[in-house]
């Protein structure tokens, strides 16, 4: 059978319709559907006569009702007026598939007797199948869908090895393998994670390349890796893999797969049945989270933060377009990743929403022909998409994923898995790093950030004897070179700031400690990083233990925060919000606006003129008191008396000391009654998820779980605060 090839009338901006056998006007939605075509056919092996194309299954009569390509399973099927085998709904390129959408697929399906239905654009295909003993609504995502030469035996096949799955069942199954490596290895259980993310990066390798060529052989199988003639056949996979990914310095050169090769084959045995690259980042995101926090509860001290918090913390701070976040301890890169689905999400929707605009603009001018009104669609969908294409420097999606995502984490084993996570997620992966938080490395330094979000590590102490060594700094010269051309003198300026600490101990770049000498609190370090980092005007989401908020001996660690940003939002959450993550801790989050330049400056001058005042108002009583003691004091220089001489000298320092403590808590009254402002406090109770770790009601944000009592979850009731904060004050009085 030959080839069937795009088949077009440039000058009249036409796109031959195969299946209808007719010239169609070339709009990007019929570009979409008649390259799909080809897929079907010259891919899938579908012939013409089994398909038909923008078919009313409806009865309406109207375009919007029709399905864009309806399947047989042969030609004398279609003939015979039987159900349809597949149903195709294409979608414009600029649009992000929808769950209304996958909802439109199915009804079609259903009205028809289809068993499966696919949604497609060029940027991603999903495949489903429809339960018909199931109520409308309960569809199951499946790796893909037959081919048109597809036996009995390998529909049921696909349906039962090729499947999409949920995030229990993935996070128990890479458990599984886990601890199959640990059984047959003898492998502890750090080093036996490193296997599995080499296997699930080769996974994750292997399918991106299967979905660019839609080949049918799948490399990841263990009947192709024992057909192999080589020592070890998944080594083999895993240097192409590395190979693919070398710019990405995610593993050494050196690297290899340190298991036997019949531990390797029934690690890919376990595997080879699921898909990765279809299932939904949600599902992966959070089973891995549940796997990691399994492998490493209290074995390397890792503990990672529930997807709803991140879920939630996320759209508090609502990232947008342009904005450069960061994650000082990124860990597994969960509020990196969600961060970038954010943003994605809404360039997608801004580029759609620009192209419906000009859209219907251009239907609506009776100026325009057919052709002309097709080519200005065409034109303007070429432009957006330029700016849309991750591969073009400069463009939307580039800048998303090369310049405004950073992180970086001490722990080389969690900065190797939050670039492997992002590159699973879409990317947006090369701002992050393997180095230490708190010191300024590659592109992570001083005023960069419109956004912060981080769980800090926290229990533990800096120590006097953690010092910054040259090799906790060192940069290869090619990165020096592009953060240079970047950044300019500020990474310079940036860099020198930690050149001048080298062998100093890490805390005498921070002004928090009380003394190079003393130890202090991870998290309270971390404070003080995060708002260095962040531009002025950058808002910050923190997870905190509740110590920070409550503890007299951190009074002066609060003060340092009010005395830089504004408190936006507290939320106390429930004991039991970390426990499955291996923390018992109750925390809180904390969300700040760092104070922009003008901000500060009437923060200073109120603070100033505060402190002044209060000075003034003891000026004549401190000073009277200190010349009484004073001169008591000079009296027993006469007398010789030694010992009350050293009364009165304590008592003097004794006093100037309350006095000076008793003068800064009226400044700080005063401060607050002049610098007044609202903060939102909230006491959550649910939080999704509960002490085991399982799915629980959620009262944080919108969602299908929220518990009864909860008219307004704390979001929504947090942007009503954000906007009308006086409403919630008398509602208070």
């Amino acid at each position: 059978m030959s080839t069937l090839a795009i088949k077009r009338d440039e000058k009249k901006r036409k796109i031959w319709s195969h299946v209808r056998s007719k010239w169609l006007v070339e709009t990007p939605e019929e570009t979409v559907r008649q390259e799909y075509l080809l897929v079907l056919v010259n891919e899938y092996g579908f012939d013409l006569p089994q398909i038909s194309e923008e078919m009313d299954l409806t009865g309406r009569g109207s375009a919007s009702s029709r399905a864009d390509f309806v399947i047989w399973r042969t030609a004398q099927d279609k003939a015979d007026n039987n159900a349809p085998f597949i149903i195709v709904e294409c979608k414009s390129d600029n649009v992000t598939i929808k769950p209304q959408d996958y909802t439109q697929g199915e009804n079609y399906a259903r009205i028809c007797g289809a068993p499966f239905f696919v949604t497609h654009n060029s940027r991603e295909t999903k495949y489903w199948r429809v339960k018909k003993d199931k109520v409308p609504g309960y569809t199951e995502e499946i790796e893909n869908i037959p081919h048109g030469d597809a036996s009995d035996k390998d529909i049921e096949e696909l349906l039962s090895k090729l499947r999409a799955f949920k995030e229990k069942e993935f996070a128990d199954l890479l458990h599984k393998c886990h601890n199959i490596i640990r059984n047959r290895e003898k492998k502890d259980p750090a080093a036996a994670f490193d296997e599995i993310a080499k296997v699930l990066f080769i996974k994750v390798y292997v399918e991106r390349s299967l979905l660019t060529r839609r080949n049918k052989t799948n490399l990841f199988t263990v009947d192709v890796l024992k057909s192999q003639i080589a020592e070890n056949p998944l080594d083999n996979l895993f240097q192409q893999t590395k190979l693919a990914y070398a710019t990405d310095k995610i593993f050494d050169d050196d690297e290899r797969i340190n298991l036997k090769p019949a531990t390797g084959e029934a690690i890919v045995k376990e595997l080879e049945k699921y898909n990765l690259s279809d299932t939904s980042e949600d599902v992966k995101g959070v089973a891995f989270e549940r796997f990691l926090g399994r492998t490493f509860r209290g074995e390397i001290g890792q503990f990672f933060t529930p997807r709803t918090i991140v879920e939630f913390m996320v759209h508090m701070l609502d990232p947008k377009e342009g904005e450069i976040a960061c994650d000082p301890a990124s860990g597994s890169g969960g509020f990196l990743i969600r961060v970038f689905e954010i943003v994605r999400e809404k360039i997608l929707a801004d580029a759609d929403r620009e192209y419906n605009e000009f859209k219907a603009r251009v239907e609506k001018d009776g100026s325009l022909n057919e052709e002309e009104r097709a080519k200005k669609l065409q034109d303007k969908f070429t432009e957006i998409q330029a700016l849309l294409d991750q591969k073009n420097e400069g463009s939307r999606m580039w800048k998303l994923s090369n310049r405004c995502i950073y992180g970086t984490d001490a722990n080389d084993r969690m900065a190797r898995t939050s670039k492997m996570n992002m590159i699973m997620h879409g990317d947006g992966h090369g701002g992050v790093h393997h180095h230490d938080g708190f010191l300024n490395v590659n592109g992570i330094f001083e005023g960069r950030f419109d956004i912060i979000l981080t769980n800090p590590p926290f229990g533990a102490n800096v120590e006097p004897t953690d010092k910054i060594l040259e090799s906790d700094i060192k940069v290869s010269a090619v990165a020096k070179l592009r953060y240079l051309d970047e950044y300019g003198d500020l990474y310079l300026e940036a860099q020198n700031r930690v050149q001048a600490a080298l062998n100093k101990p890490i805390t005498s770049l921070f002004e928090l400690p009380k003394s190079d000498k003393a130890k202090i609190k991870t998290e309270v370090l971390f404070i003080e990083r995060c708002l260095d980092l962040l531009k002025p005007g950058g808002r910050l989401g923190i997870v905190l233990p509740e110590g920070i908020f409550n503890n007299p001996s951190l009074t002066y660690v609060r003060e340092f925060t009010e005395d830089r940003a504004f408190l936006r939002a507290v939320i106390s959450l429930p004991q039991e919000t970390f426990v499955s993550s291996g923390a018992s801790v109750k925390c809180s989050l904390l969300f700040l606006q760092k104070f922009t330049e003008e901000e500060q400056q009437k923060f200073d001058n109120i603070y100033a003129t505060a402190k002044a005042e209060i000075e003034a108002k003891y000026a004549d009583k401190t000073q009277a008191e200190r010349m009484r003691l004073e001169s008591e004091i000079s009296a027993t220089k006469q007398t010789k008396d030694v010992e009350r001489r050293s009364a009165l000298q304590k008592e003097l320092k004794d006093y100037l000391k309350a006095m000076e403590v008793q003068q800064l808590a009226e400044t700080r009254q005063l401060l607050k009654k002049r610098f007044d402002y609202p903060i939102f406090m909230y006491e959550a109770e649910k939080v999704g998820i509960s002490a085991t770790g399982e799915e629980d009601q959620n009262e944080l944000y919108p969602n299908a779980n929220q518990p009864h009592y909860c008219d307004k979850t704390c979001l929504e009731w947090y942007r009503e605060f954000r906007s009308n904060p006086d409403s919630f004050l008398e509602a208070g009085e």
